[in-house]
C-alpha cells in the first residue's frame, strides 16, 4: 500500500511554496497552520487562490490535507472571550479551507480539544461540544478532527472516553472525527508497544475506526503514561521501529494521512523519515 505521508510545513511564501516544500521532502500529504500561532490571520495564504491549490493537490494524487489549528484556541477555557475567539477563528479557518474541499481535495482541520483550566474534565468536554456546535451552525464545509492528547496539565481528550463524550454531544456528527497522535496515545497510558491490538480494539469500541481520519506520526521521548507530550524522531523514542512497522502495515491505519511532527535535525530529516516509514511497508 502506498502511504499518504508528509510533515507539518511552513506557509511562508503562500500556497505554491507549501506545495514545493512537500515535493522537496517526497511527501504525499502534509499539514500547516492556517494562521499565525497566536491566532492572527495569515498574510501568506490568499483565499482567492485556495481553490486552485485544492485542484493541484487533487490532480497530483495527494492524500487528505490535515490542516492544524493554532494551539492558542481553547474551546474549554474559563474565559468566555477566549472561547468565543476560538469559535470565530475556527469559523474563519473553515471558510478559508472550504474552496480546497470544493475543488475535490479531501480536507480536515485538526484541533487540540482544549484545557479545562481547573473546571474539571466534564465541564471542559461540555464546553468543547457547545463551542463546536456553534461553529457548525455557521460553517460546516470542513470536518474538525479532535486530536488525542497526552494528558498534560488540564487537557481534555486524554482518553478515548473523553473524546467520545465530546463527539456524542455534537449535533452534526458527520462533521467531527479524530486524529490519532502516536506519541500522545502512548503518553496518555495506552500501551501501543506491548498491547497494540488491545489499544486498537478499545479505539474501535469507544470511538469507532470510521471516525479516525488522520495520524500524527511521532515517537515519544518519555513514553507510557508519562503525560509529557514530548515528541521524539521516528525510531529514537519509546515507541521504536517495531511499533511503526506494525502501524504502517495495519490495513485500518495505513490508508490514513500520516503527518510527521518530529524535530528537523537536518534539512533532510523529514525526507529521510518519510523514506524510512515507506520502507517498513511489507
Amino acid at each position: 500500500m502506498e502511504l499518504f505521508i508528509g510533515s507539518h510545513l511552513s506557509t511562508t511564501g503562500g500556497w505554491n511554496a507549501l506545495l514545493k516544500r512537500s515535493h522537496d521532502e517526497g511527501g504525499t500529504a502534509f499539514a500547516f497552520f492556517p494562521r499565525s500561532p497566536y491566532g492572527k490571520r495569515s498574510k501568506a495564504l490568499d483565499p482567492t487562490q485556495a481553490a486552485e491549490f485544492g485542484a493541484r493537490l487533487k490532480a497530483q494524487g495527494y492524500g487528505p490535507l490535515v490542516v492544524h489549528a493554532p494551539y492558542v484556541y481553547n474551546l474549554a477555557g474559563k474565559d468566555e472571550a477566549k472561547r468565543q475567539f476560538a469559535i470565530e477563528a475556527l469559523i474563519e479557518d473553515i471558510e478559508l479551507l472550504t474552496p480546497i474541499r470544493e475543488a475535490g481535495q479531501e480536507t480536515y482541520i485538526n484541533i487540540h480539544p482544549g484545557s479545562h483550566v481547573g473546571q474539571g474534565a466534564e465541564t471542559g468536554c461540555q464546553l468543547i461540544s457547545e463551542g463546536l456546535n456553534q461553529v457548525f451552525e455557521r460553517a460546516n464545509g470542513i470536518p474538525v478532527l479532535l486530536e488525542t492528547m497526552a494528558g498534560k496539565g488540564t487537557e481534555c481528550g486524554r482518553s478515548f472516553e473523553e473524546l467520545a463524550t465530546i463527539m456524542n454531544d455534537i449535533d452534526n456528527k458527520a462533521n467531527v472525527g479524530i486524529t490519532f497522535d502516536t506519541c500522545h496515545v502512548l503518553d496518555a497510558g495506552y500501551d501501543l508497544v506491548n498491547h497494540y491490538d488491545d489499544v486498537m480494539n478499545q479505539l474501535d469500541e469507544i470511538i469507532g475506526f470510521g471516525k479516525v481520519k488522520a495520524i500524527h506520526m511521532n515517537d515519544s521521548q518519555f513514553g507510557l503514561g508519562s503525560h509529557k507530550d514530548r515528541h521524539a524522531n521516528i525510531g529514537e523514542g519509546q515507541l521504536g521501529i517495531p511499533f511503526f512497522t506494525r502501524l504502517v502495515n495495519d490495513p485500518m491505519m495505513a490508508k490514513l494521512p500520516m503527518i510527521l511532527e518530529t524535530k528537523e535535525q537536518t534539512p533532510n530529516t523529514h525526507r529521510d523519515e518519510i523514506a524510512l516509514l515507506r520502507s517498513l511497508v511489507k
